[in-house]
């Protein structure tokens, strides 16, 4: 990759219930720091002019705006739970903006699943109106975009096979609960870590948030930064538990990598 920095934005940090949850009164949903308010996850991540998106959660095109995300080179699907996905739609403003078709990453699982979910996108027949134009790649491998290297990492979200990426010393891994032994080799040497972190409570696909410092301390990332985070973890209190080099995201954090 070029010698340009790696941004990452958070564009949103929540789990798939977003934060404050419907009709909940707890002290985390009816918070005044901006920094529990949390919509579903999804990043970009810009280098050279390029910017990846790493999945189109529901509220893709308020996180958009909100983060002013004008282009959208390609899309890295982590795994087609509809909080990760429910969003594609949104894309297709990016087709007309930069008048090209958009690459779209991830598991023939995943890819088999958004043509089932969007079947109006993928149909024969055109749909009567705009549609996402989309140019579909199954990984297999790390593959390269606009000269960087997207490794992508095996990893398990209860019994699910899901991806993490690694971009340069930047690594996305959310909605995990194991990390496979072969994927701990993809891991050392990080700037940043962002790693799934629900909540305090065990929970039978994600980490809690002890299992999440844990594994974060085994990765040795400079600086770890949770994610999928539920309405359990208020932001500052959380914080100020948490060891050094270590904090929740917050929707719109932008942080550098090498």
């Amino acid at each position: 990759m070029s010698s340009d920095r790696i941004t990452v934005t958070v564009l949103g940090s929540g789990t798939s219930h977003g934060v404050p949850m419907i009709a909940c009164e707890c002290a985390v949903c009816t918070s005044s720091d901006p920094r529990d308010k949390r919509t579903r996850p999804s990043i970009t991540i810009a280098y050279g002019g390029t910017t990846l998106l790493v999945d189109t959660p529901p509220e893709l095109r308020l996180q958009c705006l909100a983060n002013d995300v004008r282009r959208v080179d390609a899309v890295l699907y982590t795994h087609f739970h509809v909080d990760h996905v429910a969003g594609l739609d949104d894309l297709r403003r990016f087709n007309w903006i930069q008048n090209s078709a958009i690459p779209v990453y991830g598991q023939a699982a995943t890819l088999q699943r958004l043509r089932e979910m969007f079947p109006y996108v993928f149909a024969e027949n055109a749909y009567p109106s705009a549609v996402p134009k989309l140019d579909l790649h199954s990984i297999d491998g790390p593959f390269e975009i606009a000269g960087a290297r997207i490794t992508p990492i095996s990893l398990m979200h209860g019994k699910m096979p899901v991806l993490g990426f690694r971009v340069g010393n930047f690594a996305y891994c959310t909605d995990v609960n194991y990390i496979p032994p072969e994927s701990w080799a993809l891991l050392p040497g990080l700037d940043v870590l962002i790693l799934d972190a629900l909540r305090k409570r065990d929970h039978p696909t994600h980490f809690n948030l002890d299992e999440a410092v844990d594994h974060a301390r085994r990765i040795g990332a400079r600086r770890t930064l949770f994610t999928h985070i539920a309405h359990e973890l208020g932001h500052a209190e959380t914080n100020a538990a948490l060891p050094d080099g270590m904090a929740l995201a917050y929707d719109g954090q932008r942080i550098t990598s090498s």
